[in-house]
């Protein structure tokens, strides 16, 4: 009877994982589109051309596999679209942290470090930027492919860099960020002693040499490429990103009642915070010293390497989870270190879960609250126009209402700029909209009349917070 128990012991993280899977599932499948959800390749796509125009090269990216997802989806968007994006997110978010288990099998740690390590990647609120997106299976596949371009490294049989090349590069084309395990995989081999330093340096050369060759291939492909503002880097913005990187991975507490005003509450958010901070001093603060080595030297710096795309340009809450896999080594390595006190781990673990379960809780509640004002102001737009139309065009009056990521979204982008109203017409009208944000103090009745004068839209809808007026052309 004991030996049928044993497996359930020692893998119980497993078993829970796969049991709250369903749960998560049926929570974030009722999240819908907003802000940049809208203006992805994951969104229906209808063109006879998708390859041609997408599946090379498309925007700022090369994602082929988003451009497939957008084309499935437009094959029935009021069936598929957003719950097949969803369900590929969670599936992509469950095998992460699968493969995590077995790779901290692998490198030896205990059976507490990897069911409490594993736990803690699945559920953290780091992870639910990501994890409730509409658009965010390139940052979950793109993960679980690089984690197993490490496991393939570090079997070093003839095909080793075979695979490792071909497993990086299919990453890559599931997410840029993806390319930095070509870097990452050679010295986390050597932090835990799989390569000596001699193949670590010709390894990185060869690291190297797969980042150039995609550089190659991205400067001869066919491309339009017009860099965002936002994307320029600077000083000032690499420090903050280090700081919100920082705060994102590392510290738990319920962000939406810390820093979106509308929504703020010190006390809730002190209380979360309270409960949450035990488990960091003991796994980060407290066995400090026993982190300096160098296989904890080599892992923070495969941290830095795998948000450096991130830090350098843009980070949000969601690309937190391009670094949480490594963050879970440094996890279990750090509770190893209590391995003959555990229990302060699992007390401190406990009050961590009963914070999280919370935070999440809310986070889910506020994103689905996000998604539901987009549609009803898509739904009233529709309404309001009275009958079909072909070309809109979209006031937006500056709305200095807050934001917080995807979870609390300003309604103008949770009706995406008008592009909400075209889903809720399974796509049929209108078949053009144009946008533009004026100041609230801008007249917009003379920008509506020359709108008119100057053009063939047949409407203009003047988003002003979260209501819609219509303005017909007659």
């Amino acid at each position: 009877m004991q030996n049928c128990y044993s497996p359930l012991r020692a893998k119980w993280s497993i078993f829970l994982v796969i049991a709250l899977s369903p749960l998560l599932l049926y929570a974030v499948i009722q999240i819908l589109p907003t802000h940049d959800d809208w203006a992805s390749t994951t969104t229906p796509d209808f063109s006879p051309f998708f390859i041609k125009e997408h599946f090379l090269f498309y925007g700022y990216h090369w994602r082929p596999f988003d451009t497939w997802i957008g084309y499935i989806v437009g094959r029935n968007p009021q069936l598929l679209y957003p719950s097949f994006n969803h369900i590929l997110v969670v599936i992509g978010h469950l095998l992460c942290t699968l493969t995590i288990y077995h790779l901290l099998s692998i490198l030896n740690f205990s059976t507490a470090a990897k069911n409490i390590t594993t736990l803690f990647f699945f559920i953290t609120p780091a992870t639910m930027a990501t994890v409730l997106a509409v658009d965010s299976q390139n940052q979950t596949y793109a993960l679980f492919i690089d984690l197993l371009a490490f496991l393939f490294y570090i079997k070093n049989n003839k095909w080793k860099y075979v695979g490792w090349t071909l497993l990086i590069f299919i990453a890559t084309l599931t997410k840029e960020n993806g390319l930095m395990w070509a870097l990452i995989c050679p010295i986390m081999a050597y932090a835990f002693s799989f390569i000596n330093s001699k193949t670590l340096k010709k390894d990185l050369i060869i690291g190297i040499a797969i980042m150039i060759a995609y550089a190659l291939a991205i400067i001869l492909l066919p491309k339009d490429i017009t860099i965002h503002p936002e994307y320029e880097p600077n000083v000032m913005k690499i420090v903050k990103n280090i700081i919100k990187f920082f705060f994102t991975s590392f510290i738990t507490v319920d962000y939406i009642y810390l820093l979106h005003q509308p929504s703020r509450s010190l006390l809730l958010s002190g209380i979360t915070l309270l409960f949450t901070l035990p488990f960091f001093y003991y796994i980060y603060i407290k066995p400090w010293k026993s982190l300096l080595n160098r296989k904890i030297i080599c892992i923070i710096i495969c941290l830095l390497i795998a948000v450096a795309p991130h830090l350098g340009t843009v980070f949000s809450m969601m690309h937190t989870y391009a670094g949480l896999a490594i963050i879970a080594i440094i996890t279990a390595y750090s509770i190893d270190s209590y391995q003959h006190i555990l229990k302060p781990i699992v007390i401190s673990f406990v009050l961590w879960i009963t914070a999280t379960i919370s935070i999440n809780i809310h986070l889910i509640d506020s994103s689905i609250k996000s998604g539901v004002v987009g549609k009803k102001m898509a739904i009233d737009a529709i309404q309001k126009t009275g009958s079909p139309v072909d070309n809109v065009y979209v006031i937006i009056i500056q709305d200095d209402y807050p934001k917080l990521s995807s979870f609390c979204v300003i309604p103008n982008e949770a009706f995406g700029w008008g592009l909400a109203a075209r889903y809720e017409t399974n796509y049929q009208w209108p078949e053009t909209i144009q946008d533009t944000i004026i100041q609230r103090s801008e007249d917009y009745a003379n920008i509506v009349e020359g709108i008119f004068n100057n053009s063939s839209v047949d409407c203009v809808w003047i988003v002003n917070h979260d209501q819609i007026r219509v303005i017909n052309n007659e």
